[in-house]
């Protein structure tokens, strides 16, 4: 128990130090703009309880809140986030169920799982912080290429990361 406690805050540390010290500071052409600390929502174990989850995510995305000077964005697209991570869950589970204990990693249940709950959640996690950020339609299809790409780059970084992971 203290072991995995360490093991998250030393992950939590790590994503939010990427995120502020260097995620933050890319933006290409205003379109593309990586969050990986949402990474650490995707880690968390499976059967940690809704309601610390809804309090883990909140309370990450009000840290990058403080960094970023965005009043709330990310606080709320990180709680949408962890609110629908236990349904995506259940949508796209194995046929045997989760493992007592297991993680959501591409280790254990393969490449092809971890991507689409990995897209899922951060297309989900995009989607309401960019339309939060704009608080307007007019924009419409702009902020859905917006998203369309930062997901993707977000997605990608999250896979390379895990894919070296499971190569431990």
């Amino acid at each position: 128990m203290i072991n995995s406690i360490i093991r998250y805050g030393i992950i939590f540390i790590i994503l939010v130090l990427l995120q502020v010290l260097f995620f933050n500071n890319i933006q290409f052409s205003g379109y593309i703009n990586p969050y990986v600390y949402i990474m650490f929502i995707l880690l968390l174990p499976v059967e940690l309880p809704s309601w610390i989850m809804l309090i883990i995510a909140f309370a990450t995305g009000l840290i990058i809140d403080t960094f970023s000077g965005t009043l709330g964005m990310h606080a709320g697209a990180t709680a949408f986030a962890a609110f629908i991570r236990p349904d995506v869950l259940r949508l796209i589970s194995p046929r045997d169920g989760y493992e007592p204990g297991a993680n959501p990693s591409m280790m254990i249940y393969g490449f092809r799982w971890f991507l689409i709950y990995t897209a899922i959640i951060i297309s989900a996690h995009h989607l309401v912080l960019f339309f939060f950020e704009v608080f307007r339609f007019t924009d419409f299809f702009r902020t859905l290429l917006r998203i369309l790409l930062s997901s993707v780059f977000t997605i990608t970084f999250i896979l390379l990361t895990e894919y070296y992971r499971k190569g431990r």
